[in-house]
């Protein structure tokens, strides 16, 4: 038997007992545990699924066999090997989904994201570039019914902007932003080019998972907060209260910062998100490294300095190195296909980790 029924039943029973605790008013009554508790039912839901109409399978297997010994008739017999060969034809899709359900998922895929763009190598146009990366990702926001809020913008002259900030939420952003950390490269004709060269430019993506005070705690005496006028485009200002807030965590360096809130009390919570957010990704390329090359899924996790796409306008393409996987620029950046890439990139992430697993 290709599954062990053994293995199977232990999931289910666990994942009973994690249910019976969630009624337990030592956890009610405790918030961290409770939510603890509720993300790790909503992970293995599907997998107990899955696991529980296999073992039902080989129930009824067993069940139809036993009866096939007691009986005679032969018509009654076929119908009992009917109910077996059904049975049995479900159970290798079931083993397929089994396998990879097992496979140890992100733990992060199911948290909000915060996302910095920066303008790299290009000048203006890289600016310009940056811009248009946020707009990509504004429409696949709106595809998936996500929520973008910003946390800090600084605009370039030629528009785009230098760096920019801002906060994904919505149903398991991470598992899909995750793929969008790295360099990315775009080759077309700048607006501003009067002799029709194609320029190459560069931006930076970076992606954080957004933690909370159950992932990192943050000592007060560590930070030091200054607050300072928010300003628009160009240093014109935009109110004259000391509303927006920076906050140094004195023993990493780390500044963080914001003034599109209206309050200095919320752009303080915002800086405290993003403070939260960059030293969990600290915690994570610390866990990475010492797992080194044996770490799985290295799909997911892109270097903040590594390339991960190219976006060809005068060829009308876009390569994602990662896999090699091609599609349209005007799709993509300018389109509504960049699903189909991050879709591919799962898709091999969970391939990668299979292979790793197996």
């Amino acid at each position: 038997m290709a599954m062990e029924r053994e293995r199977l039943e232990k999931i289910i029973s666990t994942y009973e007992e994690l249910e019976k605790k969630l009624y337990d008013p030592s956890v009610i009554n405790d918030p961290k545990e409770y939510t603890r508790l509720m993300k790790e039912r909503s992970s293995q839901s599907e997998l107990v699924e899955k696991a529980r109409a296999y073992v039902g399978a080989l129930d009824d297997i067993d069940a139809a066999r036993e009866l096939m010994q007691e009986e005679q008739d032969p018509e009654a017999r076929s119908m009992l090997q009917d109910e077996v060969d059904e049975s049995q034809a479900k159970l290798p899709a079931l083993e397929d989904d089994i396998k990879v359900l097992l496979i140890p998922g992100d733990p992060n895929d199911e948290k909000n994201t915060i996302v910095e763009i920066r303008a790299g190598v290009g000048g203006d146009e890289a600016g310009i570039f940056a811009g248009d990366l946020f707009s990509m990702y504004q429409r696949l926001a709106s595809r998936r019914g996500w929520k973008i809020e910003p946390i800090s913008a600084s605009p370039s002259d030629a528009g785009g902007f230098k760096t920019l900030e801002f906060k994904v939420l919505g149903d398991k952003v991470y598992s899909i932003m995750k793929y969008e950390s790295g360099v990315h490269r775009v080759q077309r004709i700048p607006k501003t080019e009067s002799q029709g060269r194609i320029q190459t430019s560069t931006a930076t993506v970076a992606v954080l998972p957004e933690a909370d005070d159950i992932d990192i705690q943050i000592d007060p005496t560590d930070l030091r907060i200054d607050t300072y006028c928010s300003s628009g485009p160009g240093g014109q200002g935009v109110n004259t209260t000391y509303s927006a807030v920076r906050i140094t965590h004195l023993p990493t360096g780390l500044v963080v910062q914001s003034q599109e809130q209206r309050s200095q009390i919320q752009n303080r919570e915002v800086c405290m998100q993003v403070l939260r957010s960059r030293l969990y990704e600290l915690e994570l390329q610390k866990q990475q490294a010492e797992v080194g090359a044996a770490r799985l899924a290295q799909i997911g996790h892109g270097d903040r300095a590594e390339k991960i796409r190219t976006y060809n306008q005068p060829q009308d393409r876009v390569t994602d190195h990662r896999i090699g996987f091609n599609s349209t620029y005007s799709g993509v950046l300018e389109g509504d296909k960049l699903d189909e890439v991050i879709e591919a990139l799962a898709t091999a992430d969970r391939a990668e980790r299979l292979a790793a697993a197996v």
